[in-house]
């Protein structure tokens, strides 16, 4: 089955664009996208290729054109390095460590040139990646190896020490300064010369392509299975943006985490398909931005709500000329933030976009900078091949124009399924292959999406998702805590902030310091409890479920003592 046939069933779904409103079709109560796609390049139609093959076969014809420019080294790699380390490395993993087609391997680092090149040649040999967060704990670490069955690690040197408990065998990206550890750098250099005598492993676009970590729609943290042709599709989306945005000789920023879907799809695979060159920051450092920006005249940046907010307050007397356009996802962005952007920076272009890790990053994006200015607080048109439910929470009925509902979705960049969770799975897509966002939104009548509120729980803080479940059982584990509930404190800065609410033992003294740095000890630092409040109940309904829009709208009418 294609791409295009999965994602049409039933029948009545096509890509049409429908001549009611919105792209909204009154039969089928679904929403179509009313952009489409020239026809596809004939090779990404192929059953028999992988996101590798399809992403170097991308790659401009010169080879001397820069792809990646280390921000804090000016270290530049060419296209033509970039496809030979590629293909060195895979040569290495193959032949020196045993790697095989189905294999998962677990990478864990923070950005850098050598990223991309660790995700191509993964996946030219069949092999599944796998990403985690560097800041998450060993324990967090030693879950996701264990949960995703990883056979092999790649780890950046100052984050080895969180591997060594799982016993899983390691390679670093760069050499370390002490031992004897295989390095990614000294398998290129020592395959430089036989990648060409790679055998060919028999990929299809059905094939597991990666398991990415996210605390989904329904809770806590499951492996988003990604195939092939979920990449492929969104690559060719990704390609298509640039190309209608006029993006193709931007230079672009790179800060968003690749171990995010939001990094790995533009700057782990995507962009290249363009020959764009990338200007990469290790981690994100507002400072270090702005002297990116001015050094390297970068014109693009795919960004996150509170950098956007950072620029608005923080960037006076910066050379920010060079900035064309400005992409916003990971979490919504405020119309108020929005609004004060365009005023002090009216020469640049904000493009909002929605997508989730569960549909391979894309959804909604702002086409033009026209149609931004013109639906203000929206997060965009559904991009080609993509088709829309809004549906009524009560009765499950399709909603037209303007009418609140759960957001659904359906396009070939769809995950195939959660790990190893059925459960989860099947409350999350119905037999149709709709998949439900969990988010509260409505399209109007021009086709343009609105996320206005979650209907899940989880928390956005800084663009990760925290799920408050996780955080409660942590809480629940101390000795003096007899309940607990988390929820989300809206933060200018943050988006959102975690709060516990907290039922403490009779005449104990916690304090709530002692709370936050009980959870700080056992979590990444974006899941920590900012936040305490002490209570004598938590509201419950009759079933044992938190009444958490109960305690939000208390927490709304209190100030609390410290965030």
């Amino acid at each position: 089955m294609s791409r295009e046939e999965s994602c049409t069933a039933p029948a009545a779904v096509d890509f049409r664009p429908m001549n009611s409103p919105g792209g909204y079709d009154v039969n089928t109560a679904v929403y179509h996208s009313l952009v489409q796609l020239d026809e596809a390049p004939k090779i990404s139609t192929s059953p028999d290729l992988d996101t590798a093959t399809f992403v170097l076969s991308q790659f401009p014809t010169a080879e001397s054109r820069v792809a990646l420019i280390d921000s804090v080294t000016s270290s530049r790699v060419t296209y033509g390095k970039l496809s030979a380390s590629t293909r060195s490395l895979a040569y290495g993993l193959y032949h020196a460590l045993g790697v095989r087609k189905g294999d998962v391997v677990f990478v864990l680092s923070a950005n850098s040139v050598l990223y991309p090149v660790i995700c191509l040649a993964v996946l030219s040999i069949g092999a599944v990646i796998t990403t985690a967060n560097p800041v998450n704990t060993a324990s967090e670490i030693g879950k996701q190896v264990s949960d995703s069955c990883a056979k092999l690690a790649i780890s950046a040197p100052e984050e080895l020490h969180k591997l060594i408990p799982t016993g899983i065998p390691t390679i670093l990206t760069t050499r370390p300064s002490y031992g004897d550890v295989l390095s990614v750098e000294e398998l290129i250099e020592s395959c430089i010369e036989s990648f060409e005598q790679m055998p060919k492993t028999k990929i299809t676009q059905s094939d597991t392509a990666a398991i990415l970590y996210s605390s989904g729609t329904t809770g806590t943290s499951k492996g988003v299975v990604l195939t092939h042709s979920n990449l492929i599709s969104v690559i060719e989306l990704l390609t298509w943006y640039v190309d209608a945005s006029s993006s193709q000789d931007d230079v672009f920023l790179c800060f968003v985490p690749m171990f995010h879907i939001y990094g790995l799809v533009f700057f782990g695979l995507g962009l290249f398909c363009r020959g764009t060159t990338i200007v990469l920051m290790q981690r994100f450092n507002f400072q270090s931005m702005i002297d990116a920006i001015e050094t390297y005249k970068v014109n693009n940046i795919p960004a996150v709500p509170p950098v956007i907010l950072g620029l608005v307050k923080s960037s006076s007397g910066s050379d920010l000329s060079s900035l064309r356009r400005i992409g916003s996802g990971a979490a919504p962005l405020g119309k108020d933030v929005e609004e004060a952007f365009r005023e002090k920076f009216p020469w640049v272009e904000l493009r909002p976009g929605y997508g989730l890790t569960e549909s391979t990053g894309a959804a909604t994006c702002m086409i033009t900078d026209k149609d931004a200015r013109a639906h203000p607080g929206s997060c965009g048109m559904l991009m080609p091949r993509f088709c829309a439910k809004i549906v009524d929470i009560e009765t499950g009925e399709g909603l037209p124009p303007m009418k609140e509902g759960e957001v659904w979705l359906k396009s070939p960049t769809i995950m195939k399924e959660y790990l190893r969770n059925k459960e989860a799975t099947e409350a999350t897509m119905d037999k149709e292959g709709w998949m439900k966002t969990g988010d509260l939104g409505y399209i109007d009548e021009d086709g343009f999406l609105y996320i206005v509120d979650r209907i899940k729980e989880l928390i956005k803080h800084n663009g990760y998702q925290v799920a408050p479940a996780e955080l409660e059982t942590i809480l629940l584990s101390h000795t003096e805590i007899l309940d607990a509930a988390v929820i989300p404190a809206e933060d200018e800065a943050a988006g959102q902030i975690p709060v516990a609410c907290v039922v403490k033992a009779p005449s104990c003294k916690l304090t709530e310091e002692q709370v936050i740095q009980f959870v700080a000890s056992q979590v990444a630092a974006y899941k920590k409890i900012r936040g305490v409040r002490f209570m004598s109940s938590i509201p419950r309904s009759l079933a044992g479920k938190i009444l958490r829009k109960d305690l939000v709208s208390q927490l709304k009418q209190q100030v609390l003592s410290k965030l």
